[in-house]
């Protein structure tokens, strides 16, 4: 099992580095195509849109070829992908890339946060955060790394650091055994039954191992319940994301920064969100899945209405460190706060989940792009204060609902 988790994480630390790369090198690679903010937009957007396929079709994938055999492709499509924006294609193909890659580190995402939620009994939320710091890191080293690579006029090498470490990870999916873990993992049949070997007591006091995650699983209250996190991880990822990919846009924008400078208030961001996630799991476990997300919610709203105001690089960088703070915890324990919510559906609400998130990861930073063309910057920065407002009226109907319905179920 804990050979499963670190090879998770070193996953996870992939999925980081993938995510930020094309944001972190944005504003170069649009001057080098001579294209504006708003076809960077679509670009992301194209990414995120193979995220989602990546997501949806991972059952599919999983069932014919196994969970491993499922890994093993999305690495070596990712690998594919970034050696292929190395290369610098003429910009037509950059939409033929993107999805591309977007498709391996969604499947990649989908698949190890499925396996966790449903082979990880206790502290669940824990291990969740332990996958989500390798990802901040990731997230962290790779807008650093572009930054240097920026500096010295070899930016289009940071994709290959995202090929390197997509060959190892494919390397070491390959080649270890995880025990009696093996098989479940090379399993292929179509009509299998999914195998909770942790799941939490449900909410009535029965196994969610006897409750098989069928359609009919989701109906009524469950309907409802799902539909409002698939809501807020929409919104989550798309702010992140945005976040994520136009802040060092923003910062060149609105304080004339250098791009390679401004490239650093992304690594920034990781660094408080790799730390906030080093505790964001026991912090979860021990006052409720539903107060940590409802006071990160609050906490970012705040940050995100104050950062308009701000006129100094300090200032700014100092909001985005306790933005990454507030945020560090979210998408893990909401995940594992809709899925213990779901009793009995842990192989298929991440999926869901996470597959939302890619909606709102692909559409929400094409609207940022929009508006950073067509808006004041400050404009853009209160449209994504806008977006924290939805994720916090959100979180509080999810804290009052599960008060009422599921009291110290998740706890």
């Amino acid at each position: 099992m804990k050979k499963l988790l670190w090879i998770g994480c070193l996953s996870y630390f992939l999925i980081g580095l993938a995510h930020v790369v094309l944001g972190s090198i944005l504003p170069v690679a649009l001057e080098h195509y001579g294209k504006d903010y708003s076809q960077g937009g679509t670009l992301i957007f194209a990414q995120f849109a193979g995220f989602l396929g990546g997501v949806l079709l991972s059952p599919w994938l999983n069932k014919r070829f196994g969970k491993r055999g499922g890994l093993l492709i999305a690495a070596a499509l990712l690998c594919i992908a970034e050696l292929s924006y190395m290369l610098l294609p003429p910009w037509g193909w950059m939409f033929v890339i993107a999805p591309a890659a977007g498709f391996g580190f969604g499947m990649i995402e989908a698949v190890i946060g499925t396996i966790i939620i449903a082979a990880i009994k206790d502290n669940t939320a824990v291990a969740m955060s332990r996958l989500e710091v390798l990802f901040g890191i990731g997230a962290m080293v790779m807008p650093l790394i572009a930054s240097g690579l920026i500096s010295a006029g070899y930016w289009r090498m940071s994709f290959l650091v995202v090929a390197v470490c997509a060959a190892m990870t494919f390397i070491f999916w390959a080649k270890s055994s995880f025990g009696e873990l093996d098989s479940e993992l090379s399993r292929r049949s179509s009509d299998q039954t999914p195998v909770h070997t942790h799941a939490a007591e449900s909410p009535n006091g029965s196994n969610p191992e006897d409750i098989k995650p069928t359609r009919s699983t989701y109906h009524g209250r469950n309907l409802a319940l799902l539909s409002l996190f698939v809501l807020f991880f929409f919104l989550y990822v798309g702010t992140e994301m945005s976040l994520a990919n136009f802040m060092p846009a923003i910062l060149i924008e609105k304080m004339n920064m250098k791009e390679a400078g401004a490239a650093l208030s992304v690594t920034c961001f990781w660094i408080a969100m790799s730390v906030g996630r080093l505790f964001a799991g026991y912090i979860a476990e021990k006052f409720q899945y539903r107060v940590y997300v409802l006071y990160s919610c609050l906490a970012a709203v705040v940050l995100l209405m104050i950062f308009p105001f701000t006129n100094q690089i300090w200032s700014a960088f100092l909001i985005i460190l306790l933005l990454g703070l507030a945020l560090s915890g979210v998408f893990s324990i909401a995940l594992v706060f809709a899925s213990k919510m779901l009793p009995g559906t842990e192989e298929s609400t991440p999926s869901i989940l996470i597959a939302s998130g890619g909606v709102g990861g692909a559409i929400l930073p094409l609207v940022t792009g929009w508006s950073l063309d067509h808006l004041e910057v400050n404009q853009s920065a209160w449209m994504l204060a806008i977006f924290a407002v939805g994720l916090l009226m959100i979180s509080v109907i999810a804290y009052q609902w599960q008060n009422k319905h599921v009291v110290d179920t998740v706890t």
